[in-house]
């Protein structure tokens, strides 16, 4: 079973598009939003059964240049 995992993700001013174009590249997001406020981008992913959260973020989406920050929202099977 997969694990979905929301990411936030601040980028350096000016690069946003930049990112997201990283990002997409990638192929490993389910989704990805532009977003206003604190945050510039949203992706949704899911995690392969078995791989560390942190490991597959670090891995797989945060060697994109142009990320400043991110925050990772873990997702729990409630209803």
């Amino acid at each position: 079973m997969t694990t979905c995992v929301f990411v936030q993700i601040r980028c350096k001013p000016g690069t946003t598009y930049q990112v997201a174009d990283g990002i997409a590249l990638k192929e490993i997001h389910s989704e990805l939003y532009s977003t206003s406020g604190e945050w510039d981008l949203l992706l949704k992913l899911y995690i392969p059964e078995g791989a560390d959260v942190g490991h597959f973020i670090n891995e797989n989406l945060l060697d994109v240049p142009g990320i400043e920050r991110s925050l990772t929202t873990l997702t729990f099977k409630a209803f």
